[in-house]
């Protein structure tokens, strides 16, 4: 989302959390799931060359790597919706966060690239199961202070991009990629343990079924918003999830130096997020047209201004700003166009989200292989330039202020 998911994609409204307990420390274990979550989805970006290089595959296959779990989340975000029925939201937390756990230990001891990818399936079930459940039952444990818990779980997304994935990519280059996914582990071990000591029982009173998805997808503009996110997160992992190979063989920077970018690209992504904000509050349509506009013409530059580290630094810092505006964006827009159907439709949104993010990194790859690791970066601003003429085109703001959306981030 890198992955930054519809904050009401409540599955269930339950009953609010014993009011004699703070609601902080249930949050904050949420959070740091988030955390967690987005480093592992994330931290073959930043190994992509040494595990094609160990497991004897190339860089465009080893993309594969971001493309499963994409698309496994897209299923489970229904799946597990309808799955858990009633059962306390509490465990099926403890639950996906064990997927976590599991999917890193299987990657760190594979030395099969297909038993990898049986690894980061593992870990798609945990992801499309959290950014179905997490967000809202944040919110839940929170009432009359929603904003401040989400503005919790965009943090442990946004620290999650900022630090996670550079250390990972940091960690691998000093004691190796399987090293890197060891961390992960220890991490998802932590996260497992706080959440089973600070997460509130959560049960629910009703459970959703098939007929109640396509709810989201009556509403015109709501459907142009599915079509613009699957356009732009495209755009995003075709380019992004190659970002370390084209450094290295294009830019040819060394792996502390590209760790250091990476870190760089994160810290970018906050300020966008501040940006993005902004812009949004007078137009939602601005704010589209801004984040495909600068994330299409930022990584279309790169095979030509990127070939030394100013350029490429340069452009790597507004691609990180267009990054941060990114998911903001789209969710601000769904919700405005269908405020009373994301409770039922916010597995729909993010599956979207999965689908397109799994998309780019297989489109990506095949450029990759048949064209150069270049031929990535022109193919996400490609698309990202269509997804701000759609957006031009077709997009028209409505009346409702984007201030109780974005005001969470």
């Amino acid at each position: 989302m890198n992955k930054q998911t519809n904050t009401q994609a409540a599955v269930d409204e339950a009953q609010p959390a014993a009011p004699h307990h703070s609601p902080w420390p249930g949050v904050l274990s949420i959070a740091i799931g988030a955390f967690a979550l987005v480093t592992t989805e994330f931290l073959p970006v930043g190994l992509l060359p040494a595990i094609a290089a160990e497991l004897h595959v190339t860089e465009g296959v080893a993309g594969m790597m971001v493309t499963v779990p994409g698309i496994v989340a897209a299923f489970a975000a229904v799946l597990v919706t309808i799955g858990i029925g009633k059962t306390d939201r509490r465990y099926v937390i403890w639950g996906l966060t064990a997927t976590l756990l599991l999917s890193n230990l299987i990657v760190a001891f594979s030395h099969s690239f297909p038993l990898v990818l049986a690894g980061r399936a593992l870990l798609g079930v945990g992801v499309g199961g959290f950014w179905a459940l997490g967000p809202a039952l944040s919110t839940r444990l929170a009432p009359g202070s929603e904003a401040r818990a989400l503005s919790m779980i965009f943090a442990g997304v946004s620290i999650g991009t900022v630090a996670g994935v550079p250390a990972g990519a940091l960690i691998g280059d000093l004691y190796g990629w399987r090293t890197a996914f060891h961390a992960g582990s220890a991490v998802a071990v932590l996260v497992l343990l706080t959440q089973m000591r600070l997460l509130p029982s959560l049960p629910a009173r009703q459970s959703i079924t098939f007929s109640h998805l396509p709810e989201l997808l009556r509403v015109p503009k709501a459907r142009l918003g599915i079509f613009i996110t699957l356009l732009i997160f495209i755009a995003q992992f075709a380019a992004y999830t190659y970002i370390t190979p084209f450094l290295a063989q294009v830019t040819q920077l060394d792996a502390k130096t590209i760790s250091t970018l990476l870190l760089v690209y994160g810290a970018a992504g906050l300020a966008g997020n501040v940006i993005g904000g902004k812009i949004l509050a007078r137009s939602v349509r601005a704010g589209l047209v801004t984040t495909g506009v600068v994330l299409g013409l930022s990584t279309l530059a790169l095979p030509l201004l990127g070939h030394g580290l100013i350029g490429a630094a340069l452009l790597v810092v507004v691609w990180g700003i267009a990054f941060g505006m990114m998911p903001m964006s789209v969710q601000t827009w769904i919700f405005q166009a269908a405020p009373h159907a994301m409770e039922s439709g916010g597995a729909v949104f993010v599956a979207t989200a999965q689908v397109a993010l799994a998309s780019g990194a297989l489109v990506g790859g095949l450029a990759v292989d048949h064209m150069g690791v270049s031929s990535a970066m022109v193919v996400g601003g490609v698309l990202a330039l269509a997804m701000a003429a759609v957006t031009l085109r077709w997009a028209r703001d409505g009346e409702q202020p984007a201030a109780r959306l974005h005001a969470v981030h």
